[in-house]
């Protein structure tokens, strides 16, 4: 069985600035270069071009090799190695959904070694980092095999280091003056053109004007800025088709009507909280929302209200036991006042801070680990379809605010009406995007 070598590479001219990425995938028994993989995508960081430089090779090895390929990932990006690696945390929220996607990758591989390696030995996924962005600042589109001579004048100014090593040298311990110097190099976006070296590839360059509706807001606001400017060249719309997730709290319980802490307790609706899923169902069975899955919480008030919806829309319920309620322990089934009454100094430590749990129960920041790898295996499960995750509020809110790079503590500021829907878009090749919170236009009688 054919094992493989990922030689990745990314950098920014200006950090941010205009930045690319390079990838390059080897036969591990003799070196062979097999795949290459480049592109130019605008304004970036850094950090933001080795991970997408990153995920371009892990593609490209897929590709090859298929689901459980043997990869031994080599890169000069401490940072990145070392954060895949799971040795430093992401401690800079952006790079956050990169490593969620690159780490989705690695799941159908089998990742055998991640090794930092001198930018010497990196020369090559370098040389097609800075080939990719050469090209667009000549309003040309990379293609393997190379759209401009390698070191041609002017080709590779150095780029700066300041948010590598800031961020590096917190997670490490070491200063950047104990670093190696910062290197000349450059890449960024992803879903680039890979293929053996020689056969070309070419991608069509699109003009920032056109694809300002399709991006997020702050790619969209550089973009514009671009345009006005007269340097559009190199920007291109994120993937058309998104995977959309649609986020539908349960319906009213005898607890929700009371305001008592419901969390692992197994309520079922009220006859008005089945009529509000009812309302749901009839939204979600509708253009442009009809989903193409459902997945439930495996409490009875978030099934009753994911059935509602399988029942209008012919579709089955799918249970996920991550997407369950915060488990409040000793409070459950409490009102805030009888809490505040008997647990005070409990109440202020877990309103203070989301690493402590209720007295039995569990803390937001063990809830998040969860429902973050719920989030995940869907978003991989159901690409490009469209998916109605059933749950409840903390669930909820905390997939909002990893789509928003929102701190645990932005939980205590969100507030979701009971049967409420939210939507949060993702694009393979950009952020998450939320384009509806705390919606409950389905709720309202004319």
């Amino acid at each position: 069985m054919t094992s493989y070598i990922i030689e990745a590479d990314g950098g920014s001219r200006g950090n941010p600035g205009p930045a690319g990425y390079g990838a390059v995938v080897k036969d591990a028994s003799d070196g062979q270069v097999l795949a290459e993989a480049a592109e130019a995508i605008g304004v970036t960081t850094n950090n933001v071009a080795e991970y997408r430089g990153l995920i371009a090779g892990l593609q490209a090895a897929l590709r090859l090799g298929g689901e459980g390929a043997s990869v031994a990932v080599r890169m000069d990006s401490k940072l990145v190695v070392e954060q895949m690696a799971g040795r430093w945390k992401i401690k800079n929220e952006g790079l956050r959904p990169l490593a969620m996607e690159a780490g989705s990758l690695v799941r159908r591989l089998r990742v055998t070694e991640w090794t930092w390696i001198p930018r010497e030995r990196n020369k090559h996924a370098d040389r097609l980092a800075n080939e990719a962005m050469d090209a667009a600042a000549k309003g040309l589109t990379w293609k393997a095999g190379g759209t401009t001579e390698p070191g041609a004048p002017g080709a590779a100014p150095a780029r700066s280091g300041a948010l590598e090593d800031s961020e590096a040298s917190r997670a490490s311990g070491v200063s950047r003056a104990e670093r190696p110097a910062p290197k000349a190099s450059g890449a960024t976006a992803r879903s680039a053109a890979v293929a053996p070296p020689g056969v070309a590839q070419q991608t069509d360059l699109l003009d920032a004007g056109s694809a300002i509706s399709e991006i997020s807001a702050p790619t969209a606001s550089i973009a514009a800025a671009q345009q006005r400017t007269g340097k559009g060249t190199g920007w291109r719309p994120p993937t058309r088709v998104a995977t959309s997730l649609l986020l539908l709290r349960h319906g009213e319980t005898e607890l929700s009507l009371e305001r008592r802490f419901s969390g692992r307790g197994d309520v079922e609706l009220t006859p008005n909280g089945l009529a509000q899923a009812a309302a749901a169902a009839e939204r979600l069975s509708r253009e442009p929302y009809r989903p193409d899955a459902i997945i439930s919480s495996p409490l009875e008030r978030a099934r009753q209200t994911a059935q509602a919806v399988a029942q209008r829309t012919g579709l089955d319920v799918e249970v996920d036991e991550d997407l369950r309620e915060l488990d409040f322990g000793a409070w459950e089934g409490h009102t805030f006042t009888e809490v505040q009454r008997r647990w005070p100094a409990e109440l202020t430590a877990w309103l203070a801070d989301p690493e402590t749990a209720p007295p039995g129960g569990e803390s937001f920041a063990s809830a998040a680990r969860r429902v973050q790898a719920a989030g995940e295996r869907l978003i991989e499960r159901y690409e490009g379809k469209t998916i109605l995750a059933v749950s409840h509020v903390t669930p909820i809110k905390i997939l909002l605010r990893l789509a928003l790079m929102a701190p645990l503590e932005s939980l205590y500021r969100m507030h979701l009406d009971l049967a409420c829907l939210s939507l949060i878009e993702y694009y393979a090749d950009g952020p998450a995007v939320v384009k509806s919170f705390n919606d409950t236009g389905h709720l309202r009688r004319g």
